[in-house]
């Protein structure tokens, strides 16, 4: 037995000796631009008015704990049925750009967004996409599995004119898309949780629904389960290139990411309470 404790011993100041440092060497990538451009129209407000911010940032090394700001770029948007051109100012130096005039989409006209940096230009198109709006939103009384779960419960009917998707925004970084093939013109109803890290409860929470195009849909939807549960910011790290639907004009190798989309949005704010 003492011999057995003996080589045990032997064999453990080998391993340690045995044991190295390996340095991996993380390539580093050109930074490429992002460009997230997603105007939401806030149709059942009274004036109607529109969000229509175009952000400008650029793509990371994996280790970097921030994501530069594109300050130093020319951003304006085109109502490409009459030519009226809207310009852009980041005002705040901070790689959000803002129009000059402020704006309502109209329907049924195309948009042409052009970004212009570091000698590139950069263009996409969208016009607006219509949704209803939200019939209820109430807070439930179940859990999931830790039992501190807050649930609420949404309510809504869908058109059913036409195919639709929607996507969802539940605040705290938390959206989810949705389409209608299974309840096209019919009333619906469906369930969120937010986890306790989440909340702090009692809060507000203003929660958005937008109707958005199928390209958007299917793009939102692997952007999400790219960047995990719960994630798709659109400035997120994700594993492969997902493309958008804005080209660059002057060098097509050097694409973008991000999208242009214009959606109707309805919002509702609920006050959440703790019920546990």
């Amino acid at each position: 037995m003492k011999n057995i404790k003996i080589l045990f011993v032997l064999f453990m100041v080998l391993l340690a000796n045995c044991e190295k440092v390996v340095e991996i060497d993380v390539p580093s990538i050109e930074p490429k631009l992002i460009i997230e451009a997603t105007f939401e129209v806030l149709f059942d407000e009274n004036p109607i008015i529109s969000n229509n911010t175009v952000a400008l940032r650029l793509t990371a090394d994996f280790f970097e704990d921030s994501i530069p700001k594109v300050t130093n770029a020319t951003v304006f948007v085109t109502n490409m049925s009459d030519g009226n051109i809207i310009n852009y100012n980041d005002l705040n130096a901070d790689g959000d750009y803002e129009p000059e005039n402020p704006f309502v989409p109209q329907d049924n006209v195309e948009y042409k967004l052009t970004v212009i940096y570091d000698g590139e230009t950069y263009e996409g198109t969208a016009t607006r996409i219509k949704s209803t709006t939200l019939t209820n939103i109430v807070q439930g009384d179940e859990t999931l599995f830790t039992g501190n779960e807050t649930q609420i419960k949404i309510d809504f009917t869908d058109d059913g004119s036409v195919e639709n998707y929607y996507l969802f925004d539940f605040s705290e970084g938390d959206f989810r898309v949705l389409e209608d093939r299974f309840f096209n013109g019919k009333a619906y109803n469906f369930t969120n949780f937010y986890s306790e890290e989440e909340l702090e409860l009692p809060q507000t929470v203003n929660i958005k629904m937008s109707g958005i195009t199928k390209d958007y849909f299917t793009y939102f939807r692997v952007l999400s389960s790219q960047s995990g549960e719960g994630g798709g910011g659109p400035f997120e790290t994700v594993p492969s290139t997902l493309l958008g639907n804005i080209i660059n004009m002057t060098n097509e190798a050097n694409f973008p990411l991000g999208y242009f989309h214009i959606s109707e949005t309805d919002t509702f704010a609920i006050d959440l309470v703790d019920k546990n």
